[in-house]
């Protein structure tokens, strides 16, 4: 039975596990570097095609409506490039973790993270114990 796992990107296919294979292989930080290359670049793609489609779309409409609508579109997509920025560099940090080769266990308490949240979230840092604690911290200083 083949398990079909949400990949970052397109046209991409999780790693098959070796029977015996130690945690982060050469194989498997192959993988994940490939991995976050091939987001990086459609990341790369789709802030590309914001730029044009914003240069290209820039027109000075008359009706006051019109060019509102149109500056809450430039709005939008310029956060949605903004946050594209952050996660190319957030990429840019893993493959540097990857070199370094610190890859793939969590920050905070040095667990592995494991290949299927790794496949899922090639950026995660921490493991899901830590992750979850995170978050409660965090809804907790909210409150």
């Amino acid at each position: 039975m083949e398990h079909k796992h949400a990949l970052p990107v397109k046209d991409f296919s999780p790693y098959e596990e070796q029977k015996g294979e130690e945690y982060m292989s050469d194989a498997q930080l192959e993988h994940f570097k490939e991995l976050l290359l091939a987001w990086k670049r459609q990341l790369q793609e789709e802030v590309e095609r914001t730029v044009h489609h914003m240069r290209d779309d820039a027109t000075n409409y008359a009706d006051p409506a019109d060019r509102a609508t149109q500056e809450e579109e430039f709005a939008l997509e310029l956060r949605t490039r903004d946050r594209e920025r952050k996660l190319i560099r957030k990429i840019d940090q893993t493959l540097e973790k990857i070199r370094k080769d610190d890859y793939g266990y969590c920050d905070q308490c040095g667990v592995e993270i494991g290949l299927r949240r790794l496949e899922a979230r090639p950026t995660a840092t921490l493991c899901i114990d830590c992750k979850t604690l995170e978050e409660i911290r965090e809804k907790q200083r909210v409150a």
